[in-house]
């Protein structure tokens, strides 16, 4: 049987330990600022990122990895006989799929198969998917198998987000300035949702941080009795403490397997902005 290499690029924000323990394979997203183009997790990362932003006063643009840079990642697994598993960024936000599909087309005369899957999800929320795949190749799972699987459980997703400040959302067109000073004012925090592959802004917190917090826990905890309880991604941009805190209390009252703490990459912490911190999980139905 030919080995599985599993495949996703820098959106899905898996930490580095996971990245290595599994031995995924990363194609980076660019980032842009002005002529300047950089690699997600390889010559930029968010610290940097927000330095740039606060200099300039501008959002950086952000472009799918070319059909070109995909070939470069996939050719020497499929020439020697590998097939692959691509996860990638949702359709509905980035061209980064079509991109690989592009690719998987090129390459189609080499022994390995190449298996593409639109995660219908950003950030972690292809990271669960991402992980399980890892974890089914690894058991010895078929590729049929893991395709499928992975197909079925993209569908029961859950991804929120809270965003601290509404700045970033101002600086990327998505808010008025009028809308930043008042949502400011009041202290309003959107909470931004994945649904259909698409991020839509499911409901306002207004108040003190905690209450954002509570607000986030929330969904994870209504859903708990549905929860598939092997993984709970804790998702977060130099939100440290409040996501020490999220964790913890998932732990204690969900009895999930795994809750990991991940860092959000450049591109959500390009749209997002510091302070941004989510849940991911998976329901069984």
């Amino acid at each position: 049987m030919a080995s599985i290499k599993i495949f996703s690029d820098s959106t899905c924000d898996l930490p580095p330990s996971l990245i290595e323990q599994h031995d995924i394979g990363i194609v980076p997203l660019y980032v842009t600022f002005g002529d300047q183009a950089f690699q997600d997790g390889v010559d930029m990362d968010p610290a940097k990122l927000y330095e740039m932003v606060d200099k300039g006063g501008q959002l950086p643009k952000t472009a799918a990895p070319s059909p070109g840079d995909f070939v470069a990642k996939f050719e020497p697994f499929v020439k020697a006989g590998q097939h692959i598993i691509y996860i990638g960024l949702s359709t509905e936000l980035s061209s980064t799929i079509q991109n690989a599909i592009i690719a998987s087309q090129i390459l189609e005369e080499h022994p390995g198969h190449i298996h593409v899957i639109d995660s219908m999800n950003l950030s972690t929320g292809i990271g669960i998917q991402v992980l399980r795949a890892a974890r089914m190749a690894e058991a010895g799972n078929s590729i049929e198998d893991i395709v499928t699987h992975i197909q079925e459980m993209r569908k029961h997703i859950e991804t929120e987000f809270i965003i601290d400040t509404l700045d970033y959302l101002h600086k990327g067109g998505r808010c008025s300035s009028l809308q930043n000073i008042i949502g400011t004012l009041l202290r309003i925090r959107p909470v931004i949702k994945v649904v259909d592959g698409k991020m839509i802004a499911a409901s306002k917190v207004r108040g003190k941080r905690e209450k954002a917090l509570e607000q986030l826990q929330s969904n994870p905890l209504n859903l708990k009795n549905q929860m598939d309880n092997d993984t709970i991604f804790v998702t977060h941009s130099y939100s440290d403490d409040d996501a020490a805190y999220v964790v913890e209390q998932l732990k204690l009252l969900t009895g999930a397997k795994h809750v990991y703490t991940s860092y959000t990459g450049c591109v959500i912490s390009s749209h997002c902005g510091p302070n941004t911190i989510g849940i991911v999980f998976a329901t069984n139905s």
